[in-house]
């Protein structure tokens, strides 16, 4: 096609910028809010955030999250509508990203945690109903993401409640909590560990075993985790066995050793949630961003599936951390303490209850926002304390830019889908 002849270095420049700049919006503001309960109950300082991350969100980007990608991101519009206008395409993902990647950075500005997810979605379809056609889009799929808005919190909050109020019950409300931590800790951490390893294997690693040719069982999964999980437990109470009582702590807050055997739980969740999260995430950033360079350099050629190039991945980790480096402390903050106090044992209860929503979700296949997730996690954690703990007006802030986003990644889409034609058509 003459367009790609004439532009094509052009158009996969500018599709690396805004792949760039939407990774920079996934790290500004979901790879934020996977943080934000580690940095709000204090068991991490946002430097050891950021370092954490990137370590772990870089190697999840990049080791993990290059599986063969659809062309179109996640069946939302029918690649068959493109095959006589692959030029349409290519303008539509260039919107997509740069659409996405606006909606995010305004979000992290206001310190909203909102889903990548439904951003890029929400791009996606705006620029195909509009700029192509109403049935180019894939209505049903569109719908089990809305239905994902009430599924996810509600799900994760549910989790996060029951684990908060065991810890309430097994540990807090006894005489000796610092002896009962030590004691029923090391049982969260193998749940932890087991728990971690199963979005890992499920959500992340799943590619690497597919390229590989290995293929396990949900049950078999389940299995290695345990033994994970098991490993987990046992570095787990070793650390513990370094965490000495210091009774001059326990002046202004008799929880404050408790919260101290919490804290080396909330390292380990950090760190896994990390990976998982990179692996699976880096595709709003980077499944776009392959369409345009699979179309572009097989001369317009749409194929079902587009191999991803290691630099895309590169790309789209780096601009991952980049954007939690510079911008990520807006949305940290929310989630840390803008909704409720967190503490380690409250945003230990929080992660896991996230963690466990996202195994459930990879092993029913239901549709779930990692971003609405651990908002739902958060909030649950804040009801096991009554309604009083939660701050009611940051949480309508959160939802009714939920209820945004999509509509506005469309419009924002559909702004710069006409503006491309104009300029090379």
């Amino acid at each position: 096609m003459e367009l790609f002849t004439e532009y094509g270095t052009l158009l996969i420049l500018l599709a690396g910028v805004f792949g760039f700049f939407m990774a920079w919006g996934v790290g500004a503001n979901d790879v934020a809010n996977a943080m934000g309960t580690s940095v709000g109950s204090k068991a991490l300082t946002i430097k050891q955030a950021i370092l954490i991350a990137m370590v772990f969100e870089f190697a999840g980007a990049y080791l993990a999250g290059g599986e063969v990608t659809s062309t179109i991101r996640k069946g939302i519009v029918d690649s068959a509508i493109f095959a006589e206008k692959p030029d349409y395409l290519v303008f539509g993902m260039l919107s997509a990203l740069l659409a996405a990647g606006t909606w995010l950075m305004i979000a992290s500005i206001m310190g909203w945690p909102v889903s990548t997810t439904h951003s890029i979605v929400g791009a996606i379809v705006g620029f195909a109903a509009v700029g192509v056609s109403v049935d180019a889009v894939n209505w049903s799929k569109v719908s089990t993401i809305v239905a994902s808005w009430v599924v996810s919190p509600v799900i994760a909050g549910t989790m996060s409640f029951a684990l908060f109020r065991s810890v309430q019950r097994l540990i807090l409300i006894h005489d000796n909590p610092f002896e009962r931590a030590k004691k029923y800790v090391p049982y969260y951490m193998f749940a932890v560990g087991w728990l971690m390893a199963m979005v890992t294997m499920l959500k992340g690693l799943k590619h690497v075993f597919k390229d590989i040719g290995i293929k396990f069982s949900f049950a078999e999964t389940a299995m290695l985790a345990a033994l994970f999980g098991l490993l987990v437990a046992a570095l787990g109470t070793y650390l513990l066995s370094k965490v000495k009582r210091d009774e001059s702590l326990e002046d202004n807050d008799r929880f404050a050793n408790v919260e101290r055997v919490f804290a080396v739980l909330m390292i380990f969740t950090a760190c896994s949630m990390a990976f998982a999260h990179g692996s699976n995430d880096v595709a709003n950033a980077v499944g776009p961003l392959a369409a345009v360079v699979s179309v572009v350099s097989s001369g317009g050629d749409i194929g079902a599936k587009s191999i991803m190039p290691s630099w895309i991945l590169l790309l789209g980790g780096a601009g991952i951390v980049f954007g939690l480096a510079t911008y990520g402390f807006k949305v940290m903050g929310t989630i840390g303490r803008k909704i409720t106090e967190l503490t380690p044992s409250r945003g230990f209860a929080a992660e896991l209850g996230a963690a466990a929503t996202v195994v459930f979700a990879s092993g029913t296949g239901l549709p779930i926002s990692t971003t609405h997730t651990l908002v739902g996690a958060v909030l649950g954690v804040g009801l096991a304390r009554g309604i009083g703990a939660l701050n009611l007006r940051m949480v309508g802030s959160i939802f009714l830019s939920w209820v945004v986003t999509l509509p506005a990644g469309a419009a924002l889409s559909i702004l710069f889908f006409f503006f491309f034609k104009g300029v090379f058509l």
